[in-house]
Formats: structure tokens, C-alpha cells, sequence
């Protein structure tokens, strides 16, 4: 199993698959990620060599991921609740949103209200 960003990356799925597993990274960043760092998008993970290895973490380690991008995401609720935005109250309450309906749908939301 090789390592990136502190997530073990499984060897069998392609790397631009493979890359999705870390919080952060998505279809798009995937790709450009392989193209900056000159990777087949279609290469299994465990085809790669340590150099390809090495740059693929070198372009992970500028982006903002995984327990960084957690935490910013969570100040940034925390930020909208302290302020008692209409967001942060939704927030708050465990409902959604976004502006959903919540009279026929949004069950899971309601379901487990911890206020």
C-alpha cells in the first residue's frame, strides 16, 4: 500500500480513482493532478515507480486536504453559528441548508436532532 497524505492508497484501482480517496481530491483535481504530474490517468497504482510516487505527493502536499481542509470546514460552521447567521441556525438545528423543502423530505436531517 503506498501512502499520500496520510491515507493508505489502494494498489489495484487507478491512480486518478485511487487519488479520489483522499478528502479533498475529486474527479477534476484527480485528473489535473496526473496530467501536472506526467501519469497516465489509467495506470494502476501499484505500476507506478517511487519517482512518479514522489511527485504525485510533492503536487498533494500544496493543495489544502484532509485534516486541514476538516478543520477549516468546521471553523467555518462554528464561525456561522457564533454569528447567529440564518445558515448558522440551520446549521445549529440540523436541518438543511440550503434552502430544501423540509415538510415531505429532509428526514434524516430531522431524525437525529441533538439540540
Amino acid at each position: 500500500m503506498i501512502r499520500i497524505a496520510g491515507i493508505n492508497i489502494t494498489e489495484n484501482k487507478h491512480i486518478c480513482v485511487a487519488l479520489r480517496s483522499i478528502y479533498g481530491i475529486g474527479k477534476n483535481i484527480a485528473n489535473n493532478i496526473c496530467i501536472s504530474a506526467q501519469v497516465n490517468p489509467n495506470t494502476k497504482v501499484s505500476m507506478l515507480s517511487e519517482d512518479n510516487i514522489n511527485k504525485i505527493r510533492d503536487i498533494i502536499s500544496t493543495l489544502t486536504v484532509e485534516g486541514d481542509l476538516r478543520r477549516k470546514v468546521t471553523l467555518n460552521i462554528k464561525r456561522l453559528i457564533d454569528l447567529g447567521t440564518y445558515r448558522g441556525l440551520r446549521h445549529k438545528y440540523h436541518l438543511p441548508v440550503r434552502g430544501q423543502r423540509t415538510r415531505t423530505n429532509a428526514k434524516t436531517c430531522k431524525k437525529s436532532k441533538k439540540h
